[in-house]
């Protein structure tokens, strides 16, 4: 009786078809990666705005007139760009309210959000985060 060595047409099939499997998967999750950096790069952005925007109410008792004013302020180098519209202009801005009773607090940007009309891979909007 002969022993060759070598594998058997079963044992080949079985291989590649485990090779197959992995890179089917392996490319499922490769496809969202860009938007899942996207959607990190936008709530570090938002995170940050928030932020500079509490320290400048917390520094001039006044919410800061536009974003503009962050930087020329010093609170920021430069207004990020939004990630999924690709521009730094795009940012929707929510006003405070105006108070009558207390002119210095009146108006100004109380918080920021996205521009996007896109979905987020959650299911929510970017313009609600």
């Amino acid at each position: 009786m002969r022993h060759e060595r070598g594998f058997t047409l079963i044992e080949m099939l079985i291989v590649v078809t485990l090779i197959g499997i992995i890179a089917g998967i392996a490319a499922v999750q490769l496809r969202q990666t860009p938007l899942k950096a996207k959607e990190a790069v936008l709530k570090e952005d938002l995170y940050i705005l928030r932020d500079v925007i509490d320290q400048y109410f917390a520094d001039k008792g006044k919410y800061p007139e536009s974003l503009q004013t962050l930087v020329e302020s010093g609170y920021i180098r430069k207004i990020p760009v939004d990630p999924f519209t690709n521009a730094d202009s795009t940012w929707a801005t929510v006003q405070a309210e105006t108070n009558e009773d207390d002119p210095q607090a009146a108006g100004g940007i109380v918080d920021v959000h996205s521009g996007s009309d896109g979905t987020a891979i959650d299911g929510s909007r970017y313009s609600d985060w």
